[in-house]
């Protein structure tokens, strides 16, 4: 976390949490949600306009935590901005099996691997649990046909549940989302 993230979390202890205003699609993608989109429906039918400022991007991959409930968030200064989720809170980047990287660019370890009734990948790791990226499919079938990952057939149902993780804040919570606070 950014030292200027801490410093703005004491300086402004009692700022509420903002829900439904963010977005993280399955290509670790970041979309912003307005009140016109939330009214729109939910994330990700409604994704919202799509982050490209790479500094905001940067700033939002260096501040990405969880809390105790599996929530994950982007803290903004003194504020919680929750995160809503359309697959994993971790979408995985595959360069070769010994080289896999979180779409906020933090390195990983694999523990094991897992694929669901869609075929989709998923990596379990020191980092959490998240989903190949569609674009590394092929880096991630060497390490299955190579023997290294031996994937385990799950329900895509049931992987919050299993690996602790919210997919919607906003629902959790009742909201149908809170605007940012100002700085």
């Amino acid at each position: 976390m950014d030292d200027i993230v801490r410093q703005a979390m004491a300086k402004w202890p009692n700022v509420p949490d903002c829900y439904g205003w963010l977005g993280l699609d399955e290509r670790g993608n970041w979309y912003m949600r307005d009140e016109r989109v939330q009214a729109a429906g939910s994330f990700p039918a409604a994704k919202g306009s799509l982050l490209r400022h790479e500094k905001l991007i940067e700033f939002i991959h260096r501040n990405y935590e969880h809390d105790a409930q599996g929530q994950w968030y982007f803290q903004n200064g003194p504020q919680r901005v929750y995160v809503e989720l359309q697959a994993t809170p971790w979408i995985w980047r595959v360069a070769s099996v010994d080289s896999v990287s979180s779409h906020t660019g933090l390195p990983a370890q694999v523990r094991s691997c897992l694929v669901d009734e869609q075929g989709r990948l998923y990596l379990e790791t020191d980092r959490g649990f998240g989903l190949v990226h569609t674009q590394d499919i092929v880096q991630a079938s060497e390490a299955v046909e190579s023997g290294r990952w031996a994937p385990q057939e799950v329900r895509a149902q049931e992987l919050p549940a299993r690996f602790g993780y919210v997919m919607s804040p906003a629902s959790a919570q009742g909201r149908t989302g809170s605007p940012p606070a100002e700085e």
